[in-house]
């Protein structure tokens, strides 16, 4: 009877064993395909515009495909080469470009914006290409200050007649002083990331749009991407942007300031942002020391950690989190895996890139409808995918 005994309670252990190791392995390819068309299969009705996606790991891809359709009352669906507007998922190549320059000992981090622009006003004396590569410098919003422009009697912008770079840059040398000094606290700014295409332009002496296209675009073979510019280049198998507007989804594809370049320009489809994580990983552009400071989180002046601005509304709650950003990369972990990631918005669209760093894993998610959130979208796929275990 002992011995009967013992031998049902070793099986009873080997089960509950079995059980844990079980529970806590990784679904299988298949299980995982299947969770990840439960997240994306419900989002889009027949004949909506909707979302590219792609999941890959290892250089592997685990997921891609596309939903819906480029253009409202169009047949033309989404697939895996449909372009879409990036909006600021562009600043991490405007940061490349830079970076790339740096690396050709055409400018450092630490030159001043005066030194590229020598009748810029005196605020401009102090703010480095660092400040403006993580967002410290203090410049001016450029939407704001187009507002202002029109309520004084200025020039009218509108989807027609769109601001250029170099109209941002006159209306910040118009200015008397910046935001903060440049270091003293960290405020996201699409003006900074302007200033950032120009100076690539101006040191370069190349548009911006053919510096991407021969030293990172070529390199990586991102055949389909590009910086677009109406009138001078066009943009392949493009997806159009859809906003819902009274419960409908209408066609609103271009703002009074979706002409500029450096901080929301680009144009790309997901097997191509595919190429430019691969590169990544292989630091086919740059070393990876060279790389090293855009993956370091910014500090203030005084060596401390900036958080995002308090809510004006709530002046009040309690301090806001703190900004974790590199040059172009957001660097928060996700549930204690390291992450690089950046999404953008912008008129009729939403994206997202995230790059978990030690999983090898990146996910991509280009919406062309802004009532959808990539964002959320792609953490829904790591929770699926993410080792558990580290959490």
């Amino acid at each position: 009877m002992r011995t009967v005994k013992s031998v049902g309670v070793v099986l009873l252990l080997l089960a509950a064993v079995g059980a844990i190791l079980m529970a806590g392995a990784p679904p299988s390819d298949d299980t995982q395909q299947a969770k990840m068309k439960d997240i994306f299969t419900p989002l889009v009705e027949p004949g909506e515009p909707g979302l590219a996606v792609l999941v890959e790991r290892n250089g592997k891809i685990l997921f891609e495909k596309g939903y819906g359709v480029r253009k409202l009352g169009s047949p033309a669906l989404i697939d895996l080469q449909t372009n879409f507007r990036l909006a600021s998922v562009t600043k991490q190549f405007t940061a490349m470009a830079i970076m790339l320059l740096v690396h050709d000992g055409k400018l450092h981090y630490d030159d001043h914006l005066t030194d590229f622009f020598s009748d810029f006003p005196r605020y401009g004396r102090d703010i480095t290409i660092r400040n403006l590569l993580n967002h410290t410098s203090g410049l001016p919003d450029y939407s704001e200050l187009m507002e202002k422009q029109e309520k004084n009697g200025g020039p009218k912008w509108s989807p027609e007649h769109q601001i250029q770079d170099d109209e941002v840059l006159a209306l910040l040398k118009a200015q008397p002083v910046g935001r903060f000094a440049p270091g003293a606290r960290w405020e996201y700014s699409n003006s900074g990331y302007v200033v950032l295409g120009l100076i690539v332009a101006k040191v370069s002496r190349m548009p911006y749009r053919e510096f991407l296209q021969r030293r990172i675009f070529a390199v990586l073979k991102m055949n389909k991407t590009v910086v677009y510019q109406d009138g001078k280049n066009t943009v392949s198998d493009r997806a159009f942007g859809h906003s819902r507007e009274n419960g409908k989804l209408v066609e609103s594809d271009q703002s009074p300031t979706s002409a500029t370049l450096g901080d929301g320009g680009i144009y790309s489809n997901v097997p191509d942002l595919a190429k430019w994580d691969q590169g990544l990983q292989r630091h086919t552009l740059l070393g990876e020391s060279e790389m090293r400071p855009a993956l370091t989180p910014v500090q203030l002046n005084d060596g401390s950690e900036p958080h995002w601005p308090r809510d004006p509304q709530a002046p009040n709650s309690a301090e806001p989190p703190p900004v974790k950003y590199g040059f172009g990369w957001f660097l928060d972990p996700y549930q204690s895996h390291a992450r690089n990631y950046h999404d953008g918005g912008t008129m009729g669209f939403r994206t997202t890139i995230q790059r978990f760093i030690d999983d090898h894993l990146a996910i991509v998610v280009l919406c062309n409808r802004t009532d959808l959130n990539p964002d959320e979208l792609s953490l829904k796929v790591a929770d699926i995918l993410l080792p558990t275990g580290t959490h």
